[in-house]
């Protein structure tokens, strides 16, 4: 049976029913956590129901809705789903998000550039502690490139810049700038930063031109 056209209904938080076996957990710290995010932001991602109005994803932000005294939320209604595939899919549901990685560089300079923005930074749930691994992490990483030892990498060759911290700053924000834009394609290089630097190089001599 097909999905047909899946749209946004606004249910009574109240006729909302949990799924009773769902094995993911949500602590009071995570509710909270998730309910200043629908503060923030609003309730961007709705609740997946089936056609009883049970739950089968999105329980930590039925509790945050509760908490918050919603008294309405957004879902949407997963009734092609037989009864086996909607207990699969409670379980896929979480399971899928957490086999994601991060790049760490580029995330710490994201969170950076938003705690100088004055954002609250914690309302993208990662505590104080995390933040601060994160970009002292991603600091380490761009101020040093790594050691190719005689015979590694013939054609590589370890550069060093002396630059005022807002020199410093400028070039961070390139480097980031730069891999954001995705693959750099076979360059012979592993180090993500020094081909950043590279594509940063390679832009200006375009732009500049040949030497006259």
């Amino acid at each position: 049976m097909g999905q047909g056209t899946l749209s946004i209904e606004v249910i009574p938080t109240e006729a909302l029913i949990p799924f009773a076996n769902n094995s993911r957990t949500h602590s009071d710290e995570q509710v909270a956590q998730v309910a200043a995010s629908i503060k923030e932001f609003g309730f961007t991602n709705p609740i997946l129901i089936d056609a009883d109005d049970m739950v089968i994803a999105g329980h930590g932000r039925l509790l945050a809705a509760r908490k918050l005294g919603l008294k309405e939320v957004p879902c949407i209604r997963l009734a092609h789903l037989t009864e086996t595939q909607k207990r699969a899919y409670v379980i896929a549901d979480n399971k899928l998000a957490l086999n994601a990685g991060w790049d760490h560089e580029l995330l710490a300079l994201e969170l950076e550039e938003l705690t100088g923005e004055d954002f609250t930074v914690a309302l993208t749930g990662f505590s104080d502690d995390e933040l601060e691994q994160l970009v002292q992490g991603a600091v380490e990483a761009l101020d040093a490139l790594p050691d190719l030892p005689d015979g590694d990498k013939p054609d590589s060759e370890q550069v060093t810049f002396v630059l005022t911290g807002e020199q410093a700053e400028t070039v961070k924000e390139a480097v980031r700038r730069a891999k954001a834009l995705g693959d750099f394609g076979d360059t012979g290089n592993d180090n993500s930063n020094g081909n950043g630097i590279a594509r940063v190089a390679e832009t200006f001599l375009t732009v500049v031109g040949p030497d006259e």
